[in-house]
C-alpha cells in the first residue's frame, strides 16, 4: 500500500467502483468526487451513495481508509450538450462517427474540476475509469487524451498530478475478474445489487449480471463482459 492519498472520480457504476476498490487496496486515504451534470440516467446518483455504503459495511478495513465524497454541481453541461444521455431521446449513431452518447468534454471537465478539489484537500493521484479496450470510441477515454491532459492540469496548476486508469487496457471480462480479485464475491455482489451503468436509468429487472434495460450499449458490454468472465472461470 502507497503511503499517499488519491482522489477517485466515482460515478457509482461498475468501472468507477472497480477502481475505487483498486485505489483502496493502494492508498492509505482515498476520497471520491462526483457530477450532476443533468445526466438521464440519475439514478446513478442515488447508485454512487448505496456502493459507498456497502463498501464501508462489507470491507472494514477499506471503511478505515474511505474518506469524505463530494458532489460537484455541473449541470451546465447538461445545458450544453445536446446528447442522449443529457436528453430523452433514442442511441444512435452520429454523422462524426460517434455514438450520441458521447457528451463533449465530460471528462475533461471531471478531471479538471476533480484536480481543483484535489489541490485543495491536498491529493494529488487522480483515479478514474476510462477505458480504451471495450469502450464506445470516445476520444475523452483514451489513453493519449488522459496523458496529455495529466500534463495540461499539472502545468496549470503548478503542482504534479498523476491520472490513474487502472481499466484503460482491459475488456469488461478482465474488469470483472479484478473486481473479483480485489475484493471476492463480496464485491462483485456489490457491483450487482449496488452500482448503476444502464444509460436508461433502468433498475425495474435484475439480470445475471446487474440491473439494467439489457439493450443500451453499457448493458450489452457489462452483459458480455460478465458473461465472458464467467465462462472463463470454470474449471
Amino acid at each position: 500500500m502507497r503511503d499517499t492519498n488519491a482522489l477517485v472520480l466515482f460515478s457509482g457504476g461498475q468501472d468507477s467502483t472497480t477502481c475505487l476498490a483498486w485505489a483502496l487496496e493502494r492508498f492509505a486515504h482515498v476520497e471520491t468526487i462526483g457530477f450532476d451534470y443533468g445526466q438521464r440516467h440519475q439514478v446513478e446518483l442515488q447508485a454512487r451513495h448505496n456502493v459507498l455504503h456497502a463498501l464501508r459495511a462489507r470491507f472494514p478495513h477499506w471503511a478505515a481508509r474511505l474518506g469524505p465524497d463530494h458532489m460537484v454541481d455541473l449541470a451546465v453541461l447538461g445545458h450544453l450538450s445536446d446528447t442522449a444521455l443529457t436528453r430523452d431521446t433514442e442511441i444512435a449513431m452520429t454523422a462524426a462517427g460517434l455514438p450520441n452518447t458521447f457528451v463533449p468534454g465530460r471528462n475533461l471537465l471531471f478531471f479538471q474540476l476533480a484536480a481543483a478539489v484535489g489541490y485543495r484537500r491536498g491529493l494529488h493521484t487522480l483515479v478514474g475509469g476510462m477505458c480504451e479496450t471495450d469502450f464506445s470510441g470516445y476520444p475523452d477515454c483514451r489513453d493519449d487524451t488522459i496523458k496529455a491532459l495529466q500534463v495540461a492540469v499539472s502545468l496549470g496548476m503548478g503542482q504534479r498530478f498523476t491520472f490513474e486508469t487502472p481499466l484503460m487496457w482491459l475488456d469488461k471480462a478482465q474488469t470483472w475478474a479484478l473486481a473479483h480479485t480485489l475484493g471476492a464475491q463480496a464485491l462483485v455482489d456489490i457491483l450487482l445489487e449496488q452500482s448503476h451503468t444502464c444509460y436508461h436509468g433502468t433498475r425495474e429487472v435484475r439480470h445475471p449480471w446487474g440491473y439494467g434495460c439489457g439493450q443500451c450499449p453499457a448493458c450489452v458490454l457489462r452483459q458480455r463482459g460478465f458473461e465472458a468472465w464467467q465462462a472463463s472461470a470454470v474449471p
